[in-house]
């Protein structure tokens, strides 16, 4: 029997990645009626990003009562901005309620996926095993790989170096010399939290954030009574707050002049903390609010007024020993660094392991771009579907939101397929692929992304806007509501495959 043809333990579906994406695609399979599928998670336990970022003060910056999904609303979330415990706690509780443990694989990171074009499957090389799939959902999210600059000399820092990402929690900052390197999401929650016990902080500060008060307050035993008792107050609220953001899409999307209100609340918060003229002008933005990610905080500012903490308007450029030099010459000594440099966003690390039909993997087709049909179909890649894909990302409202909308196209993908019968599969046809990604990029060039003055982890190495979707995401629901069949090809076999065992298992998983 020739290698390719060797019996595999073969599955409908095979989900990648075990954070909101894949759990939300688990619990829709069943609700479809799926239940020859698995998860492959590469780490021990669920929830994606919200395992992996444990650092001190991570928190959600979108409400909690939209940051959860709608068919497992939540009436005991305990602030109106969760924190990482509660949200890991949260998808846990998700995994346990849908009955999805059977489903997940532990320690299965995905080392290799091939597409087979005789039998219109998926090989797939886990770090557990191997495995088939007709199809493979991949939900290994844009937040899952930490990005951490090639610095000079850091391999001759002496102390302990980490990403946010990867918090070392058995190394005590008491006392150390604490470098933060970035100013982003992360980095703005980090450092409030452990200013008050290191003995210097110095921030190294490439480029000043739009910084808004964080809104943030317990949620009463009351109302979480009255959500308990009455679910409907639940939607209510859910649905309020959706409202909110739907509304200003538009100064976001067309008419980005409009944030000059914003940016006026912004500085006033900042003025509010910051009473050192020279400190205030290295943390004020020279470009558009909502050009790069707009931060929540109520404590970010405090924190960097403090005597223990010199912020370094320069980002780090090289390392000498304990030693850390900036792009302008600034040096500071330090016994720690910690990097919030974010993740691999726009260069997928998965994609490396992606090889279509073509035998190209997907890195190599997005070498110019990520684009994907709907955000979710690459062409030459059947059968294959990726939620939070290309331009699906969102900068003022909740993700959970569009990876609901990327979970009813991919149910009515496997409704094609069931409906197409016996062994096919569907693979984007270019000219779609090329026409829904122009569409996407006229639009985005009248958005504050591209129009504000900034450079964004929003942005691809080409300079294009590959990771945010400039709209609504009511539009974007409804676009993604039904699979339009002549945006795809189908594929069938090229010739009667031999009677093995998971063959003639395809028949039945295909009902």
């Amino acid at each position: 029997m020739a290698e390719h043809e060797q019996v595999h333990e073969h599955v409908r579906v095979a989900v990648v990645g075990s954070g909101f994406g894949g759990l939300g695609a688990a619990v829709r399979l069943r609700r479809e009626g799926i239940t020859d599928f698995v998860v492959l998670e590469r780490s021990d336990s669920v929830g994606g990003t919200w395992r992996d970022n444990s650092y001190p003060g991570c928190a959600c910056d979108v409400p909690s009562h939209l940051y959860s999904f709608s068919f497992a609303p939540n009436p005991e979330w305990p602030r109106t901005f969760s924190g990482q415990r509660h949200i890991r706690a949260y998808l846990e509780h998700v995994a346990d309620t849908f009955g999805l443990r059977p489903h997940l694989r532990f320690g299965s990171e995905v080392k290799r996926m091939v597409w087979n074009a005789e039998r219109l499957r998926w090989e797939i090389e886990t770090a557990s095993g191997s495995l088939t799939a007709d199809v493979v959902v991949s939900a290994t999210g844009p937040l899952s790989d930490p990005s951490v600059p090639d610095i000079p000399g850091l391999d001759t820092f002496p102390g302990k170096v980490f990403h946010s990402a990867r918090w070392d929690h058995d190394h005590d900052l008491t006392g150390k010399r604490v470098a933060v390197i970035g100013t982003g999401a992360s980095a703005i929650q980090i450092v409030p939290a452990i200013q008050p016990k290191v003995g210097r902080l110095t921030l190294f500060q490439r480029t000043p954030a739009w910084v808004l008060p964080r809104m943030d307050r317990a949620i009463s035993g009351a109302e979480r009574a009255l959500h308990r008792a009455l679910p409907v107050t639940t939607k209510l609220r859910r649905g309020l707050l959706w409202g909110i953001r739907e509304l200003q899409v538009q100064a976001f999307t067309k008419h980005p002049g409009e944030m000059g209100f914003v940016e006026q609340i912004a500085k006033r918060n900042m003025a509010a903390a910051v009473k050192d003229p020279a400190l205030r002008a290295k943390l004020t933005p020279d470009y558009r609010i909502g050009c790069k990610r707009i931060l929540l905080s109520s404590e970010y500012y405090p924190a960097l007024a403090r005597p223990n903490v010199d912020v370094v308007a320069s980002g780090l450029s090289e390392v000498r020993g304990t030693t850390l030099v900036a792009a302008d010459g600034t040096e500071a000594e330090a016994d720690v660094i910690v990097f919030g440099t974010g993740f691999h966003v726009t260069d997928l690390p998965i994609a490396e392991r992606v090889v279509g039909a073509e035998g190209r993997t997907l890195a190599e087709t997005w070498k110019g771009g990520m684009e994907a049909l709907r955000g979710a179909s690459a062409a030459g890649f059947p059968n294959w579907m990726t939620i939070i894909g290309p331009n699906t990302g969102l900068g003022n409202s909740s993700m959970i939101l569009m990876i609901e909308s990327q979970l009813n196209y991919m149910a009515d993908y496997l409704r094609q397929l069931r409906v197409l019968g016996g062994r096919a599969a569907l693979d984007a046809r270019p000219a779609a692929v090329r026409n829904w990604n122009h569409r996407v990029q006229e639009r985005m060039k009248r958005t504050v992304w591209n129009t504000g003055g900034c450079t964004s982890w929003y942005l691809d190495a080409n300079g294009r806007n590959t990771t945010i979707w400039p709209g609504t995401t009511a539009e974007f629901r409804r676009a993604t509501r039904r699979v339009d069949l002549a945006e795809y090809e189908v594929l069938r076999p090229a010739a009667a495959e031999p009677a093995t065992a998971d063959a003639d298992a395809d028949a039945e998983v295909g009902a």
